[in-house]
């Protein structure tokens, strides 16, 4: 016996807001309230939910792009609106991906042995290489941002230089969050994960139309915010990165963990951030 039309849509719909919800508690802070039929999740669901991380990205990304305008609209420079901005980010996701990052980096650098960096990437304390990988990502992000802003400026009426700005950096961090979390999902998809415990292995393997929804919903808002040459361009940087951090990581580990996904979040955001500021030079 099959269910009707009128029953398949609210269990479509109850399986989505459940896959938003655990999108949300797996990258970012917020305080969500707890569901009254919502039950534990089990150990594909996670993984199953892979194809809405997209939108975490545009949550997050407007969420910089609004405090950008709000700094801006007080008067503050570009450079405190741009770091503001970067910091709001970092408390909404709880500096998820940058831990991520510094792991990934401390264990591919500092360990001699497959097991060594997997013992010290799950080490909660930071290393040299973490260090410099986190004020490099910092460095090249912040750049970016104000890059963008800045070559937007010479134009003749103030309100409409606030306007472009404002606009530019919250496309700019909208569009890298979106594809930067769909290529976590393709990064989860095609890599085994590295040890049989933690975060990564609990969650389940990312389904292959999961994989492919958050690709094809990232590629959708990228035509929509950067059309003809620099919807190309970005693409194509963030999809060779996430296979370079991917095969550096199967390389390294055989396979991925939590850090490894957050790693290659923070590299194809930040290269996405660098392609659209060089298509916004090429205008």
């Amino acid at each position: 016996m099959t269910d009707s039309p009128q029953t398949q849509q609210p269990r479509r719909r109850h399986r989505w807001l459940g896959d938003l919800r655990l999108a949300l508690m797996l990258l970012t802070r917020l305080p969500l309230p707890a569901g009254r039929s919502m039950s534990a999740p089990g150990a594909g669901d996670v993984a199953r939910a892979a194809w809405i991380f997209p939108l975490i990205g545009i949550l997050v990304g407007l969420c910089g792009g609004g405090i950008f305008m709000v700094a801006s609209s007080l008067g503050l420079g570009i450079s405190s609106a741009t770091l503001l901005a970067m910091g709001s980010q970092i408390l909404l996701t709880g500096a998820l991906h940058e831990d991520g990052l510094a792991d990934m980096a401390d264990g591919f650098g500092g360990g001699r042995s497959r097991e060594r960096k997997l013992d010290i990437m799950r080490d909660s304390r930071i290393g040299t290489y973490g260090v410099i990988a986190l004020v490099l990502a910092f460095s090249l992000r912040f750049s970016a941002l104000q890059e963008l802003a800045s070559n937007l400026l010479p134009i003749s009426d103030e309100v409409d230089e606030m306007i472009s700005h404002n606009a530019a950096i919250t496309v700019a961090l909208v569009l890298s969050g979106a594809l930067s979390r769909a290529a976590m999902a393709m990064a989860w998809y095609l890599l085994p994960a590295a040890r049989s415990d933690g975060l990564a292995a609990s969650s389940g393997t990312v389904p292959f139309g999961a994989a492919l929804a958050a690709v094809l919903l990232a590629v959708a808002i990228a035509i929509l915010l950067l059309p003809g040459l620099g919807f190309v361009i970005v693409c194509a940087t963030v999809a060779v990165l996430t296979f370079a951090v991917a095969l550096i990581a199967y390389w390294q580990i055989r396979g991925h963990t939590g850090d490894v996904l957050g790693a290659i979040q923070q590299v194809t955001e930040i290269g996405a951030l660098l392609a659209i500021s060089i298509t916004t030079l090429a205008v």
